[in-house]
């Protein structure tokens, strides 16, 4: 993982903790495990999350199929909601569900910046501190 990634890891596990989540890092890039992990975990005894988290400074996030699979089955293991979270630069973190992600060609995943604010959750939806206003 690159070194901004892991920046906007630690910024999420930083708010999750404000929040009232116990969070943690789970950084399974670079071989450190085979296990189906997510970026971040969190929970605080109602609400248990699973997030992939992607950052770039383009209009575009691309996912591959894998990631996704194995934050499915993570999420379906712990009993977790699964969410990719993207961080785009200068923007507000949005939350994507699984469902909502565009399926490419390749069978891999993308988000751009319209799909992650027209359906993405924000921090606050996620944690349960609002709820969705949206009509999506």
């Amino acid at each position: 993982m690159s070194k901004k990634g892991s920046v906007e890891e630690r910024d999420l596990v930083n708010r999750l903790w404000d929040a009232g989540f116990a969070a943690m890092r789970a950084p399974a890039s670079g071989g450190a495990t085979k296990r189906p992990l997510p970026d971040v975990l969190a929970g605080n005894g109602k609400i248990y999350l699973a997030i992939e988290v992607k950052s770039t400074r383009q209009e575009h996030i691309y996912i591959d199929n894998e990631k996704i699979k194995n934050l499915i089955e993570f999420s379906q293991i712990f009993g977790a909601t699964p969410y990719v979270g993207a961080k785009f630069i200068r923007k507000k973190w949005r939350f994507i569900k699984l469902e909502d992600l565009h399926v490419t060609k390749s069978e891999n995943y993308r988000v751009n910046v319209d799909l992650a604010f027209s359906k993405g959750l924000d921090f606050d939806e996620i944690t349960g501190k609002s709820k969705q206003t949206k009509i999506i």
